[in-house]
C-alpha cells in the first residue's frame, strides 16, 4: 500500500471510530513478556490529573527553593526505574474521566467514562484488589480526594455510575479491605446518602478501626482493617493544610497516610497491594490554581518516597508511578523575567482555593490586593482586584459557592502576569502520559504500553495464576 493511501485508510479509520488505536502501532502483549522473579507486594502511585508540565514545573520549584529535583525526576536521573508512556483512552472517548481510566487497570478493559468495571452490556469485570484479596494479600487505598471518589473505586468495586458515592461507602463495607483512608465524611455520616444513615458505626462492627483524625491514625493498631476519613469532601489542599496549624494537627499528608498503610499491610505474610492517588493534584488543574497544583504534586512526591523508603533494599516490592490522565496542560512560558517571576511560587502561603472561598461580593478592591499579596506575595492592579470581584456579582447564595462558579480561570489569567504560567484548558487531557516502575517486574515493562493491559501486567509479576487474567 502507498504511504498516501495508508494515511487516508487511517484517517477514515479514525472518523469511524474515534478511539480505535491499532495493537499493531500501540500495544504490548504481556503474554510475551517474561517476568523475571515475582512481586510479593505492590505499591501502585497515582497523581491523578498530572499532566506533564505539573511534573517539570514541580521539579523545577523544588530545585530553585530547595536545592533538589522531586523524589519522581530523581528516579530518572539516577537510572534507578523503568520508563514507558501509556495512552488514556476511555472505551467511548479519546479523553478519558477518572472512572474509566482506573477501571483499565482495576478491571483491564476499558469502558465508558463515569463506569466503573461495567462494561456497555452490563457484564462486570471484576477489580483488582477483590483479586489480590481473594489469594490472601493485605489490600487498600489512600487518597486525598473522597475514598468513594472514582480512581479508589476503580481498583475496588462495580457500578454503572461513579457519582454513587454513598452507595460506594457501604459496598466497601462488604469488601471489607484492610485500608481505605481519604476523605469524604459526607458519605458515611449521613449528610450526602440517600438513606441518611451514619454506616460508622456497622464499620466498628465488622472489625474497623474508624479513625477520623491524625493522632487516631497514628494510634490505630496493625492487626485491625482501618477505615480512615479525615475531611466532608477531599482533604484540604497541602499548601493550605501546611499553612494552619489546626489543619496540619488533624489531618494527615498523602505521605503520612502511605506510611500508615505500609506499616499496616506489610504485616500480612502473603503482601499486600496499595493504590495511593494524589487526587487534588487534580482538582487543582481543573481549577487552574498554580499553587495549588505544584504543592499538591510536591504532597505527592512525598508520597513516592515513602514508597521507595519501603521498597529500596529488598527485592520483593513493586512499585508503580503514573497519572491516569492529563489536565488542563499547564507551562511555564517563556518571559524575560521567567526565572524571577517563577520564584514568586517559592513564597506562597495559600491556594487559589483559599483566596477565592475567602471573599465576598461586599469586599473592596484593597482587601482583594491584600488578600491575594498575602496569600502568593503578588501585587495584582486595582483594575484586575475590580476584574476579579466583578465575578461575584453573578453569583447566588454567598458563602455557598461552587468551586465551577468562582473565577478561577479568571485569576489564573492574571497570575500569569506574575508567575508566567500559562494553561491550555480546565479539563482533562488525552496526552500520552508518563508510567515509572521499579523493582520484581519492571524490567518487563515496554516503551509504550495501553492502560487496560496494567492490570494483567499486575497480575503476572506477582505470580497470580492465569485464569485470574482478563483474557
Amino acid at each position: 500500500m502507498k504511504r498516501r493511501d495508508f494515511i487516508n485508510t487511517s484517517l477514515l479509520s479514525a472518523v469511524s471510530g474515534a478511539v480505535t488505536i491499532p495493537t499493531f502501532l500501540y500495544g504490548c502483549s504481556t503474554n510475551k513478556i517474561d517476568f523475571l522473579g515475582k512481586a510479593k507486594n505492590i505499591i501502585f502511585l497515582v497523581s491523578d490529573g498530572m499532566s506533564s508540565g505539573t511534573l517539570n514545573m514541580t521539579d523545577l520549584l523544588l530545585q530553585r527553593k530547595q536545592g533538589y529535583g522531586s523524589a519522581w525526576l530523581d528516579l530518572y536521573r539516577q537510572n534507578k526505574i523503568q520508563r514507558a508512556l501509556m495512552d488514556t483512552a476511555s472505551a467511548n472517548s479519546l479523553v478519558t474521566d477518572s472512572a474509566a481510566a482506573s477501571s483499565s487497570w482495576g478491571g483491564g478493559k476499558r469502558v465508558k467514562n463515569g463506569y466503573l468495571n461495567v462494561n456497555e452490556d452490563g457484564s462486570f469485570n471484576k477489580p483488582i484488589l477483590q483479586k489480590f484479596k481473594d489469594v490472601g494479600k493485605a489490600v487498600g487505598c489512600v487518597t486525598t480526594c473522597p475514598i468513594t471518589h472514582a480512581t479508589p473505586a476503580g481498583f475496588c468495586i462495580n457500578f454503572k455510575h461513579r457519582n454513587m458515592q454513598d452507595k460506594i461507602a457501604s459496598e466497601y463495607l462488604k469488601l471489607k479491605f484492610d485500608v481505605m483512608m481519604g476523605g469524604g465524611l459526607e458519605y458515611f455520616n449521613g449528610k450526602k446518602r440517600e438513606d441518611k444513615k451514619n454506616i460508622f458505626n456497622d464499620f466498628t462492627s465488622q472489625g474497623f478501626q474508624v479513625v477520623k483524625t491524625k493522632d487516631e491514625m497514628n494510634n490505630a493498631a496493625l492487626g485491625k482493617p482501618i477505615i480512615g476519613v479525615f475531611s466532608e469532601n477531599g482533604t484540604p489542599y497541602a499548601l493550605d493544610r501546611e499553612n494552619n496549624p489546626k489543619l496540619q494537627k488533624e489531618t494527615p499528608s498523602l505521605a503520612e497516610m502511605t506510611q500508615k498503610a505500609i506499616s499496616i499491610m506489610s504485616k500480612n505474610e502473603n503482601g499486600f497491594v496499595l493504590q495511593v492517588e494524589g487526587g487534588k493534584v487534580d482538582w487543582a488543574a481543573h481549577a487552574n490554581d498554580t499553587v495549588g497544583l505544584l504543592y499538591e504534586q510536591i504532597d505527592f512526591d512525598e508520597a513516592i518516597t515513602e514508597a521507595m523508603k519501603f521498597a529500596e533494599g529488598r527485592d520483593d516490592t513493586l512499585v508503580i508511578i503514573t497519572t491516569d490522565h492529563g489536565n488542563a496542560n499547564p507551562g511555564l512560558i517563556k518571559h524575560d523575567k521567567v526565572n524571577e517571576m517563577f520564584d514568586t511560587l517559592q513564597t506562597a502561603k495559600q491556594t487559589n482555593d483559599w483566596v477565592l472561598n475567602g471573599i465576598s461580593k461586599t469586599n473592596s478592591v484593597s482587601t482583594i490586593i491584600e488578600r491575594i499579596h498575602y496569600a502568593q506575595g503578588i501585587a495584582i492592579t486595582k483594575e484586575e482586584a475590580k476584574h476579579v470581584l466583578k465575578a461575584y456579582n453573578n453569583l447566588d447564595e454567598p458563602g455557598l459557592y461552587s468551586p465551577y462558579k468562582l473565577p478561577f480561570q479568571r485569576l489564573a489569567e492574571i497570575q500569569k502576569k506574575y508567575n508566567s504560567v500559562g494553561w491550555a484548558g480546565m479539563n482533562h487531557s488525552a496526552d500520552f502520559v508518563e508510567l515509572a516502575m521499579f523493582g520484581p517486574g519492571s524490567k518487563a515493562l515496554p516503551p509504550f504500553i495501553q492502560n487496560f493491559e496494567l492490570h494483567n501486567f499486575m497480575l503476572k509479576a506477582t505470580g497470580i495464576p492465569s485464569a485470574q487474567e482478563n483474557k
